[in-house]
């Protein structure tokens, strides 16, 4: 484990968004709700293309969607931003279960 030290102002903000606790708690719930907060949003991200194109990500990606839509900038830049969602949702989702399995040890 590592030792930070923190200028105090920052952990006044902290303790002002987290009440109670140690100051370790208070990051974890932090860094836990960001966590949330982005895998939120690329969860989003990806029905929004789902309901667009009536698919999966995984289904666009195997049809050659953006080779069948004429490699239009729209449908390029749509590939792109729902590819990042897609790993931005594996990776979140890897980090909030290894977050909470630290927690339980802990």
């Amino acid at each position: 484990m590592s030792a930070i030290l923190m200028p105090e102002p920052l952990v006044q903000v902290i303790d002002r968004l987290e009440a109670g606790d140690e100051l370790e708690s208070k990051l974890r719930r932090l860094i836990e709700n960001e966590i949330r907060r982005r895998l939120a949003r690329y969860e989003w991200i990806d029905r929004v293309f789902q309901k667009k194109y009536g698919m999966t990500f995984e289904e666009f990606e195997r049809n050659e969607m953006v080779k069948k839509l004429g490699y239009s900038f729209e449908v390029e830049n749509d590939y792109h931003e729902w590819d990042m969602a897609i790993d931005g949702i594996e990776t979140l989702r890897r980090d909030l279960e290894e977050l909470q399995e630290r927690e339980s040890i802990l």
